[in-house]
């Protein structure tokens, strides 16, 4: 089984990246291959909007978009995956720019014809809910902010997975880690790792 978890974050070496970290590991305990993706370090540009690869040929995988970056790359490896952890943390109510670009990118893989005028695509490759994802959200706000500052940002990450048969399996919201003790960091980061646990054993279960 593989995992691969996406950091939206800027920074490297943040709580956004501990904690993803965490539910790697997690994964990898319950016998899960993982790998981690930071976005910074991605080439991906901005969406055009030109519909273009959701619009190509039905039978593709993934459709063709005529920007030339890392995206098809990393969309290949997306739809081999069979489950996914993304982190973000809170920027203006809403998930970082870099993981948005990827959100919008990630379009490719559902298709619509020209002529299908106010719909929404389908899946390219739909997953029949035998593949999952947990979501992790930071954000300096306290927990009890949970509905103003991490619901916004988790709709996002699973608007696509709806389209796609993705299974959520978690969507844990950590507020208040400016200024968060090293007991309370330790508690989530514990919640992080169950939560890769609980992804590997949730997609397990949906194969039998």
């Amino acid at each position: 089984m593989n995992i691969i978890g996406y950091l939206g974050s800027p920074r490297l070496k943040g709580t956004c990246s501990r904690l993803l970290d965490r539910a790697l590991e997690g994964a990898a305990s319950a016998g899960a291959t993982v790998r981690r993706v930071d976005l910074i370090r991605q080439n991906i540009q901005h969406c055009m909007g030109c519909c273009k690869c959701m619009h190509d040929d039905p039978a593709l995988a993934i459709g063709r978009c005529p920007l030339k970056d890392d995206l098809a790359a990393l969309l290949e490896d997306y739809i081999r995956a069979n489950g996914y952890v993304f982190a973000s943390p809170v920027y203006d109510v809403s998930v970082t720019a870099l993981m948005k670009k990827f959100l919008e990118r990630k379009i490719a893989l559902s298709h619509r014809p020209q002529e299908a005028y106010a719909t929404i695509g389908e899946s390219r490759c739909p997953a029949e809910f035998k593949k999952g994802a947990a979501m992790i959200v930071t954000g300096n706000c306290g927990e009890e902010y949970r509905e103003l500052m991490g619901d916004p940002c988790f709709e996002i990450m699973e608007a696509h997975l709806i389209i796609e048969q993705v299974s959520t399996t978690d969507k844990l919201y950590v507020g208040g880690v400016e200024n968060m003790p090293g007991e309370v960091m330790a508690e989530k980061e514990k919640a992080s790792f169950d939560a890769g646990v609980r992804l590997v054993a949730e997609i397990e279960k949906s194969r039998r």
